[in-house]
């Protein structure tokens, strides 16, 4: 009797609760795969295969880091950042980059919206005369055909960050310096100077300080001073509401973008870049700062 009370109620539970599979992890979460742009064919090399393994470069490696070694060690014995401290207590400017040679141009970097599968061209190369570098190029807002870009056409100079010995961290100090100035000559289209700055959390890391160039065009130099309190904050090319002044002792780059949605050739040409003191510029920031929890 009890047996078959039992067969009832297990018969019934069947009937009424739905069936329950045994729990089971999707394939995508244990095997993820890289993220590919449709259209781009799918790399199936194997890790190992991915590493260059170049004699010569490592050697190259060793003496770079044995010459920062030596900068390292002799620098503190000088002064600050290796000069003597008079020198650098009355410096007023300073030639951060200056084009004099094929080896200054391997402290940038170029790229544009090729990356993305877009159709604009850009390229770096030292000027006839060896004393400037010259940023050439076509701009194309056409956009890929991949049924996801909606938008292109950029085109960006940057340069590399500073590493100390063994590929540790540096910075740029500009704490002394309140203006950047640079002696440029374009074609009349405007530019966008970005600086990028250390951050604390990860989700910084695409926090760039931005302001505009305007170029003349013509066979003239210009001269521009752009004081830093000038630089508003965006991320991934959205200004942010919340705005505060760029930390001048943890800069990272500085780069040049342009992004006018004028397709064409285009050309910058740049003398030197670097940084100076006004004493006449007595501001701090430039731009309203909200407080989140202003008193009544």
């Amino acid at each position: 009797m009890c047996a078959l009370k039992l067969l009832r109620c297990s018969h019934y539970q069947r009937l009424l609760l739905p069936s329950v599979s045994p729990l089971s992890v999707p394939r995508r979460s244990v095997t993820p795969s890289e993220y590919r742009r449709p259209g781009q064919p799918q790399d199936k090399r194997r890790p190992w295969q991915k590493v260059n393994f170049n004699f010569s470069k490592g050697v190259e490696g060793i003496k770079k880091h044995f010459t920062l070694l030596k900068k390292e060690v002799t620098d503190p014995f000088i002064g600050p950042e290796g000069r003597p401290l008079r020198e650098h207590m009355l410096e007023q400017n300073r030639v951060l980059w200056e084009f004099k040679g094929p080896q200054d141009l391997e402290q940038w970097t170029v790229s544009c919206d090729q990356e993305i599968g877009g159709h604009s061209e850009v390229h770096l190369k030292m000027s006839r005369n060896n004393s400037t570098c010259f940023l050439y190029g076509t701009l194309s807002s056409v956009p890929p055909k991949d049924g996801e870009t909606r938008y292109s056409g950029y085109c960006t100079m940057r340069s590399k960050k500073p590493q100390a010995l063994f590929d540790r961290k540096k910075h740029h100090d500009w704490t002394t310096f309140n203006t950047l100035y640079l002696r440029v000559r374009g074609d009349g289209r405007p530019w966008m100077i970005n600086i990028a700055a250390e951050t604390y959390f990860s989700h910084q890391k695409d926090d760039i300080y931005n302001y505009f160039l305007y170029t003349r065009g013509g066979p003239y130099w210009q001269d521009v001073k752009i004081p830093f309190s000038k630089f508003f904050l965006t991320h991934r090319g959205r200004v942010q509401d919340d705005q505060h002044p760029l930390w001048l002792d943890k800069v990272n780059s500085i780069g040049f973008t342009l992004g006018d949605k004028v397709n064409g050739p285009f050309q910058l040409e740049i003398d030197y870049i670097g940084v100076c003191i006004d004493y006449a510029h007595t501001e701090e920031f430039a731009y309203e700062l909200y407080k989140r929890n202003p008193e009544v």
